[in-house]
Formats: structure tokens, C-alpha cells, sequence
């Protein structure tokens, strides 16, 4: 080409949730038999939704209107319904115009990180979501910037941490929280979440929460939504209907501007952000008109919680096979439906194996693993070989740690707790070779 076509930002987009796929269906085709823990989508892993909602999406399915444009910023109605929602919370107060819908959160963290100055850079926590993280690093040019989430410490922010890379690098200029967290399945403590807020006041700094699991909860955990705890400062809310119902096909998200008028620089922002939204016309239109449907009936209160209880018991399961496992940092989840689960220090080193049956995976597996791959990697590819597990290793999540990271979905408790013996022993006999 006569000129350069890419920017250094893009090497920084990767997705090794998705990536490990392409070596999982190599094995697959030789014969061995995968265990997909590596992606958040519960309807692969057995959930099936009530006959109710399946009712009211095949309902709008047959309405003519449902097949034409919506608004730019999404169904009116809904945006509504949402509002109500969020000012329900006795937090800081939207209307409809405030909220904003895309296809799927992917589609709106691409569209807030794109607009921001390159030389502008947004924190966020380290294990990081992988989506976020890549974003951020592509508009800037740089490796991401990142606050320490502390896996001895329930994962919690490690808020000196962030103060200090907040107070030291002028260029920030937005605070990510996700919460609950993924990849860690954690839940911020309303303490930890006013903490973050002050930080932001004091360096006149917006916030993005990610939501997008906000109602999945358990183990007698809270979430507090970021409009319950922001007050004055600008920030985003970013939420969606493909873990919560679940439908992640649906691909169906939107964001929600607080306090936008306080800051003109914040509400140039999110202006720049609708604008891009209504250059592209709309999102899908079918599941916003189904979301004020699902939510707003009786029954879906009940089956969240229902879901949420089930979820947790898996959680139990899973901390009682991998939290004695000596050569971990295992914590047990109360968010989300992951964990991240962390090698301790000494335990991988470069010669390690495990034992793979099939002379052909072995061959892949030992092209997979070379001398300078992350030692988790190694251990991750290892137990895709050997027990046919497919987990994300935590190098992948813009981490130092060493570790992997397990959905909490698997919903046939048998398979669920053949799988995870085998993850243990994985571990054990790894460490031992």
C-alpha cells in the first residue's frame, strides 16, 4: 500500500475468550471431546427459558410493525421503562433521553472508546474484560491502563492502587468499574464504590460502570448500581439483556448519561456518541420491544431469583472441589458466573506437562506451547489436550498474575462437578510433572 493502513492501536485488539476456540476445534476434529468453559453464554450450557418469554418474543415476532426502524437512540417506550427503573434506585435521576441503545455492550464500549482523544485514557481493573481493555488500548495507542484487583483480598479494587495512578498520570480521564466483575466474579462493597466516586470528584474525572451483570447475584451478595452512589459526577452506565434474561444473541444493549449537563467536555461526549448511533439509523429492534415485556412481568422477578439461587449452589459446588486445592488462590464467587482462579507463586514453571493420550494432540499442544509462552497459557493448553477443558488463562486479561479463568454455567451438576474434579487434578498432576 502506499501508505500505512493500520494504526498501533489495533495490535492491541485481541479476544482470547474466543481465540482458544480455534485450537479447541482442532482437537475437536481430531476425535477429543471439549468441555467449553471458556465463554459467558448460559444457553450453551444447557439454560432453557420459560415458555413465557419465549411467548412474548415469538408474539412481537408476528406484529408488522416490529420488522420497521426504531428511533435512533431505541423504542421510546422502552428508554421510558428504563428511566423508571434507574430513578426508582433514589440515585441520581435520567429521563429517557439519557439512555441510549446499541447492538450488544461490544457495539457501545467500541463507540465511547472511539470518540475519546487518543492522548485521554480511561483506568480500569486488572484482571481486565478483555473487551474493555483492548478498546481502550486501540484509541490510544498504548497498552491499557490498569488498578490492581486483589485476589487475597476478595478481588476487591486495591483503591490505593488507583488513587495514586489516578493523581500521577494527568492523561486519565475516566474511571472503569465493572461490577459484578468479569472475569473475577466479584462485587464491589458499597465502601470500595464511594471510594472510586470521590476519586473521581477530586480529579474532575467521569465514571463507566459496566452493568451488564448487575442483577446476577447470589450468596447473599448486593450490587449497588452506579446511579445509587455517583451523586454530581459525570459517568455511563453500560447494561444489556444477554446475561440477565439470558439472550446473548439478541445482542442487545444501551448506556445510561448521568449527570451530563454538569460537564460540557462529558456532554460533548455522549452527544458524539448518539450522533454515531444515528448515522448507523438504529439498533435491533425486536428485543427492545420484548425487554419492557420480560422485565416488567411478575414472573420475571421469580425466575431471576430462582436462576440466581442456582448459580450460587454452583459456586458451592465448585469452591468445595478447587478451594482446597493447595496449589491455588481460589475465591469463591457472589457475582457474575465466572471465577478466576490464580496460581500460587512457584508453582508453574517452563518443563511442565500433562499426560495427552493421542500422539497427533500432542503435537498441537507442543506447537501451542514454545519456550517463551506465558506459563499459564502453557497449563491452559496442556488441559485442553489432556482433559479436553477449555479455560481463558488470566496473562490473556491484561494481568501479571498466572491463573485461568471458569464460567459458573453448567447447569447438569454431574457434568459440572466431573468437570471441575478434573480441572483439579489437572492442576495437581501439572504442578507435579
Amino acid at each position: 500500500m502506499r501508505q500505512k493502513l493500520l494504526s498501533e492501536g489495533a495490535k492491541e485488539l485481541s479476544y482470547e475468550i474466543r481465540e482458544i476456540v480455534k485450537k479447541a476445534d482442532q482437537l475437536r476434529k481430531l476425535g477429543v471431546p471439549i468441555c467449553w468453559e471458556n465463554i459467558g453464554d448460559p444457553i450453551t450450557k444447557h439454560h432453557q427459558l420459560p415458555a413465557w418469554i419465549k411467548k412474548i418474543v415469538s408474539d412481537l415476532a408476528m406484529e408488522n410493525d416490529t420488522y420497521s426502524y426504531c428511533p435512533s437512540k431505541g423504542v421510546l417506550e422502552t428508554r421510558e421503562f428504563l428511566a423508571a427503573q434507574t430513578n426508582g434506585l433514589d440515585g441520581t435521576k435520567i429521563t429517557a433521553d439519557d439512555i441510549t441503545f446499541f447492538n450488544g455492550l461490544g457495539d457501545a464500549i467500541a463507540k465511547v472508546y472511539q470518540f475519546l482523544d487518543p492522548a485521554s485514557r480511561i483506568i480500569g481493573p486488572s484482571p481486565a474484560y478483555s473487551t474493555h481493555s483492548s478498546a481502550e488500548a486501540a484509541h490510544a495507542n498504548h497498552q491499557p491502563l490498569t488498578y490492581r484487583l486483589d485476589p487475597d483480598n476478595h478481588w476487591y479494587p486495591d483503591v490505593d492502587d488507583l488513587y495514586k495512578k489516578v493523581k500521577y498520570n494527568p492523561n486519565v480521564v475516566g474511571i472503569l468499574i465493572i461490577n459484578p466483575d468479569n472475569p473475577t466474579g466479584m462485587v464491589y462493597p458499597l465502601e470500595t464504590l464511594k471510594w472510586i466516586v470521590d476519586i473521581a470528584r477530586e480529579f474532575d474525572l467521569f465514571l463507566i460502570a459496566d452493568e451488564i451483570y448487575i442483577n446476577i447475584t447470589y450468596n447473599e451478595a448486593k450490587a449497588y448500581s452506579l446511579a445509587e452512589v455517583i451523586g454530581h459526577v459525570p459517568g455511563i452506565s453500560m447494561k444489556g439483556i444477554s446475561k440477565e434474561l439470558p439472550w446473548p444473541g439478541a445482542r442487545c444493549g444501551w448506556i445510561e448519561y448521568y449527570n451530563r449537563e454538569r460537564d460540557e467536555s462529558f456532554n460533548n461526549l455522549c452527544q458524539a456518541i448518539d450522533n454515531a448511533k444515528m448515522i448507523e439509523v438504529c439498533s435491533t429492534k425486536l428485543p427492545q420491544l420484548a425487554l419492557t415485556k420480560i422485565l416488567g412481568d411478575p414472573r420475571f422477578k421469580a425466575y431471576r431469583n430462582e436462576t440466581n439461587r442456582q448459580i450460587g449452589r454452583r459456586s458451592k459446588l465448585i469452591s468445595s472441589i478447587l478451594g482446597n486445592v493447595k496449589e491455588v488462590t481460589f475465591n469463591e464467587t457472589c457475582g457474575a458466573f465466572y471465577n478466576t482462579i490464580i496460581f500460587r507463586e512457584g508453582v508453574l514453571k517452563p518443563h511442565q506437562t500433562l499426560k495427552i493420550e493421542k500422539e497427533e494432540v500432542q503435537k498441537l499442544v507442543t506447537l501451542w506451547t514454545p519456550p517463551n509462552i506465558p506459563l499459564d497459557k502453557r497449563f491452559v493448553y496442556y488441559l485442553l489436550g489432556a482433559k479436553g477443558i477449555c479455560v481463558v488463562p488470566i496473562s490473556s486479561f491484561c494481568s501479571h498474575l498466572q491463573g485461568f479463568r471458569v464460567t459458573l454455567l453448567e447447569e447438569n451438576e454431574d457434568e459440572l462437578i466431573r468437570i471441575f474434579t478434573a480441572i483439579a487434578e489437572g492442576i495437581r498432576e501439572f504442578a507435579q510433572s
